[in-house]
Parts: C-alpha cells; sequence; structure tokens
C-alpha cells in the first residue's frame, strides 16, 4: 500500500547534508518515482527515503562530531 499518492508532495536528504522537496510521481513495484521541484529531472526511490515534512527530513541528519584529538608518540616530537 502506498503511503504517498501522485501530486503528493515530499521530502527526501541528500548525501545526508540536503532536504530537497520533491513531488511524487507514480508508485510502483514498492518504489515512487519522485520529480525534483527546484531542478527538474527525477529518480525512482524507495518509500523510507522520504519524508511528509521538511522538519521530520532535517531531524534525521547526522551532525558529525568533533574528531578525538590524535595520540601523540615519542616520534612526533622528534620534528
Amino acid at each position: 500500500m502506498a503511503k504517498y499518492k501522485a501530486g503528493d508532495t515530499a521530502y527526501i536528504v541528500e548525501s545526508n547534508r540536503f532536504v530537497r522537496e520533491v513531488k511524487i510521481v507514480n508508485f510502483s513495484a514498492g518504489f515512487y518515482l519522485i520529480r525534483f521541484a527546484d531542478r527538474g529531472g527525477g529518480i525512482k526511490v524507495r518509500e523510507n527515503r522520504l519524508y511528509a515534512t521538511k522538519e521530520e527530513a532535517e531531524a534525521t541528519i547526522k551532525i558529525p562530531e568533533e574528531p578525538k584529538p590524535k595520540r601523540k608518540t615519542p616520534y612526533d616530537y622528534m620534528m
């Protein structure tokens, strides 16, 4: 059963950094055909990549933690 219908607006997270608005074009065999609202073009994605609101999509973006400082070895002091 499809969660979204043709013509609905949804949001997708790209590269774990950007949230983009998309329009649902079609649903077939577990995949949604979506069209990007800002640039045109489209792709097929599974339902788990789509979000109903922009806030819901932004909540899934993982902010990388600061890297821990590198442990110094005695060889680091020889330069």
